[in-house]
């Protein structure tokens, strides 16, 4: 590599074939102009080259990322590369989502600010005499409101742009005719919004529509919408039309969510329940394919002419993740031990981070004896709650707190805070732009459609192969459960049996308010195969979970009957850490009595189920050999075949190549028996001389003495029986002439007419016949 070495180097000295490669590689693409290899015995030699000014400055060296120790000298090493891991920087913006093409997206950014509400936000309780609205349609409203640029059924993702769809941002919502005119000027085409549809249909009735999650006619759940041109003191009616779920909390109690901008910019007033008379009911219309269910509530603004903004749940965006990273790569402390990393790139091309937090080792012995934990979060976008733990527990494990040091010791935390950006970003509420749901795809092979799940398993396999992962856990929203809970699977080995148990039991109670142990389920279903948590499981993570958390509140302890706040779920990202620390403490007797816990809890359990049954069991001596799978019931978890199966792209060729070989197989039908064969091949032989004599037709004159005017049986004719099948008789001829000459054509001469008896020459068909006269000396073999 450098010239004033190669006369040190002894000649016969072998060179490292690593090292031979990388210099071939590194000239190859212009790093270096000097020699292509280097033996390994001049190591101590580039040591001291790399302590020499003179040396580096050399020009073939062309390298700009040597780096520097603590005293300014160079150690002649390449940085890491800057497309993979240094994509922070405090003088540069951040990265701007990338959009589909079709998506379009106003220049305005949504801000909110963060505030926990003084007191208690209780559930709404139902009086009985709430209405449900018929459904109008924009038949007899006024269309206010409506999004042109959502892909068509049967459309899928083919590329993105930052900013999504090009030209000029259209106008959708009306324009208003005049300061008396109270028209609601409605707004979802920002990050994370979702509303298709708005109809004015009163003077403050409006119906509202939502879109499906983009590439799928399915899931309607997360809405994110703005709204302007406020009167305060006006009741106000929304009702949602095409919700998809039967059951919902909104008919227990659940109130959406409201957001004044002068109450933000004036009080420092942020998200806060509100809604009165709500109802969730099935709607009346009946378009034919699946039922809808409405969701209507009625509410008061609290200032003219103010913006505000209505949500199925706290929003968290792509930006918001973007803006807490970088405020975590800036700070001197947190970025020592917190390492951001690109996982990979999403269907999009939105960058999934993976970060590394563990503090680092003194020996390389401490760094391998060190246990993993993987948290993960959003692979279903609308589940916004999981953000907020995910937040929770970021801000506690980068903290200065004894106990945050003392896991970051002892563990190596590979946290994943947003595995579905692009859905995210286009306010989808389960699937990705593949349009499937992610969490049924951890089992697949194909990187190209689902790069985000795909290269998280890859990460915790080679996490696998290097130490111990102690803990996995997806951070998910419910929308039919309050509390929190989580879902686990059994262990069918009784080394560890109710171990997987454990973990939640603690959990509950550190959060006695929050977490129900109760509403657990540790059943592994066929059609959750796919997920997260069972597939971890089954690569070897004994304590694999699915944290649910609700879109509601808590029906537990001092919290009951109350919404979550975004503090409460944060809260619940510091009980995580405080319970993992109880999990591994050294002294074992908070584990041994939750274990000893979970077995008397099992015993009732068995009990309770034989009694039903009308059966008795001794659960002194056998219980523990019954199957914990047939103890318990299934999940409420969501129906996995609604996003199963492969992506929309893939879906579309599959289906074309189905109706291909279907009308393949149409045409073609396989001949049974000889008979048909023999007539097929004589068929088709008679079809081709056919074309050939069209192609090529020639003047006859006549023919040669010695050809024969009469046709062999065999030539020509589709047998009907056996007496019409090449007769022996005497005096038959069985073929033309071998011999004809040089002018003689295929047809017979233009003097000559056959007369041949039609019953000896049965032809079904018109062009048997025509042919038969035009070509009677042609020969066919049939089949033996």
């Amino acid at each position: 590599m450098f010239p004033a070495l190669e006369t040190e180097i002894k000649p016969e000295t072998l060179s490292d074939p690593y090292e031979d490669f990388m210099h071939h590689h590194l000239q190859y693409y212009g790093y270096f102009k000097g020699p292509t290899c280097l033996p390994s015995t001049g190591h101590a030699q580039i040591d001291a080259v790399g302590k020499d000014p003179l040396m580096l400055s050399s020009p073939l060296l062309r390298s700009r990322q040597l780096l520097y120790d603590e005293l300014d000298e160079v150690n002649p090493r390449l940085r890491e590369p800057r497309e993979l891991f240094s994509f922070f920087s405090s003088r540069g913006p951040l990265q701007a989502p990338k959009w589909p093409i079709e998506c379009e997206v106003i220049k305005e950014n949504i801000h909110h600010i963060e505030w926990v509400p003084p007191e208690p936000e209780y559930f709404y309780q139902p009086t009985g005499d709430e209405k449900e609205p018929e459904i109008v349609g924009e038949e007899q409203g006024t269309v206010v409101y409506q999004l042109d640029s959502v892909p068509t059924e049967g459309a899928y993702f083919t590329s993105s742009r930052i900013g999504g769809k090009r030209g000029i941002i259209k106008e959708l919502a009306v324009t208003l005719q005049g300061p008396e005119d109270n028209t609601l000027l409605f707004e979802s085409r920002f990050e994370s919004g979702n509303l298709q549809k708005a109809v004015r249909v009163g003077a403050y009735e409006y119906e509202l529509t939502l879109r499906t999650d983009l590439y799928t006619d399915k899931h309607t759940q997360w809405f994110y919408f703005r709204v302007q041109n406020t009167r305060k003191e006006v009741t106000y009616r929304f009702t949602i039309v095409n919700l998809l779920k039967p059951k919902s909390l909104y008919a227990v109690g659940m109130k959406p969510l409201m957001y004044s901008q002068l109450d933000a910019t004036t009080y420092n007033v942020g998200w806060r329940r509100e809604g009165r008379e709500i109802k969730y009911y099935k709607n009346s219309a009946d378009d034919g394919q699946q039922p809808l269910f409405c969701l209507t509530w009625t509410v008061q603004f609290p200032h003219d002419q103010d913006t505000c903004f209505f949500a199925h749940f706290y929003p968290y965006t792509y930006t918001d993740l973007q803006c807490y990273l970088l405020s975590i790569a800036n700070n001197p402390i947190q970025s020592q031990f917190c390492k951001p990393r690109a996982l990979c790139r999403s269907l999009a091309g939105n960058t999934v981070y993976l970060l590394t937090i563990t503090n680092p080792s003194r020996t390389p012995q401490e760094a391998a004896a060190k246990k993993a934990v993987v948290l993960s979060a959003r692979v279903h976008p609308g589940e916004s709650n999981g953000s907020w733990i995910m937040r929770g527990f970021l801000d506690f494990i980068l903290s200065n707190s004894p106990d945050a040091q003392l896991l970051r010791d002892i563990f190596v935390f590979k946290v994943i805070p947003m595995l579905n950006p692009d859905g995210v970003i286009v306010g989808n509420y389960r699937c990705s732009l593949a349009g499937r749901d992610l969490n049924r795809h951890y089992k697949t092979v194909l990187k190209d459609s689902f790069p985000c799940i795909w290269y998280t398993k890859n990460m915790i396999k080679r996490l696998l192969e290097e130490r111990e992962v102690l803990l996995y856990c997806d951070f998910h929203g419910h929308s039919r459960k309050n509390n929190i809970f989580l879902y686990g699977c059994n262990s069918n080995s009784r080394k560890h049996w109710l171990h997987e148990r454990v973990f939640p039991l603690m959990l509950s109670k550190n959060a006695p308010d929050k977490f129900s142990f109760d509403s657990c389920n540790f059943k592994v279903q066929k059609c959750k195969e796919g997920t997260g948590r069972v597939v971890m499981w089954r690569m070897g993570v004994i304590n694999s979970y699915t944290i649910e958390s609700t879109f509601g509140g808590s029906t537990l302890g001092s919290k009951r009957d109350t919404h979550f706040t975004v503090e409460d779920l944060k809260s619940l990202g510091y009980h995580v850490c405080d319970t993992i620390l109880d999990f591994c403490d050294p002294d074992q007797t908070k584990y041994t009595q939750c274990l000893q816990e979970l077995k008397e809890l099992l015993q009732q359990e068995i009990h309770k189920k034989f009694s039903n049954f009308g059966q008795d069991v001794d659960l002194e001596a056998s219980w523990s050999d019954i199957p914990l799978s047939d103890i318990e019931s299934s999940t409420s978890g969501s129906d996995s075949s609604l996003s199963d199966g492969l992506p929309a792209h893939l879906l579309n060729i599959a289906n074309e190549l189905n109706q291909k070989m279907l009308l393949k197989k149409t045409k073609k039908k396989r001949l049974q028996t000889r008979k048909q064969r023999n007539e097929q091949y004589q068929k088709n032989y008679l079809m081709r001389e056919l074309k050939l004599a069209e192609d090529t037709p020639t003047q006859l004159s006549g023919r040669n003495k010695g050809t024969s005017l009469e046709p062999p049986l065999t030539s020509l004719v589709l047998p009907k029986n056996k007496e019409t099948v090449q007769s022996k008789k005497p005096g038959f001829t069985a073929s033309c002439s071998p011999k004809r000459s040089t002018n003689s054509g295929l047809g017979p001469a233009p003097d000559v007419k056959a007369n041949w008896p039609r019953t000896r020459y049965p032809a079904p068909r018109k062009e048997r016949s025509a042919v038969a006269a035009v070509y009677p000396s042609l020969h066919i073999y049939t089949y033996p």
